[in-house]
């Protein structure tokens, strides 16, 4: 009998605990960018763009002055792809200032296969890079922010000077979220960044 509910109380916990493919118990550790190191992307579409780190973030070389907005998302998201054309329309009005950065994650598809089915579907014409480069560039932002929940896409962050920006909790009351996730209405980033391009 106390096999038998032993039994059950480990297969109670593997059901609440969920599957890992981690065999150790030690933390594993990130590849992360370190100050200095350049990250040159191609977009989707053939466009160049180098990020240099800096200041425990990302500036844009050769354009540091420019507020930088990553999106990281996946062509499959349905959020991400509501959202696609009204951040095409938010880029094109706010292009002397921000540089809109999608980095196409959780997914291994061709540049090809994310032009026909999300940059053409949805119109969204700014640079999206979908490299090899993004895991690493993801974990990067992950542990600059010190995020602790489990990543799902849409997540934004804002940069200004290689600095994460404080940004609305649309879901709480946090002043120093650094992060969006979900779909965010346009207005509440153009808020935050008007704040962060008056400082």
């Amino acid at each position: 009998m106390k096999k038998f509910i032993r039994l059950i109380m480990i297969t109670i916990s593997l059901l609440f605990l969920g599957c890992g493919s981690e065999t150790s118990s030690a933390p594993v550790v990130k590849e992360t960018y370190k100050d200095g190191d350049k990250v040159e992307l191609k977009s989707v579409s053939g466009a160049k763009l180098t990020l240099l780190r800096k200041n425990g973030g990302f500036v844009i070389e050769d354009d540091e002055a420019k507020v930088v907005l990553i999106d990281i998302f996946g062509t499959f998201c349905v959020p991400c792809q509501e959202e696609a054309p009204s951040l095409m329309d938010f880029q094109l009005q706010n292009s002397d200032e921000v540089m809109l950065l999608g980095l196409n994650f959780f997914e291994e598809v061709s540049d090809e296969y994310v032009v026909e089915n999300f940059a053409a579907r949805y119109n969204a014409y700014y640079f999206i890079t979908n490299s090899p480069k993004n895991k690493k560039l993801v974990e990067t932002i992950v542990q600059d922010i010190q995020y602790k929940g489990t990543l799902q896409v849409p997540f934004k962050v804002l940069l200004k000077a290689g600095k994460y920006q404080n940004v609305t909790d649309v879901y709480g009351t946090n002043p120093e979220n650094k992060f969006y996730i979900g779909k965010v209405d346009l207005d509440i980033i153009q808020k935050d960044i008007d704040k962060i391009t008056a400082q």
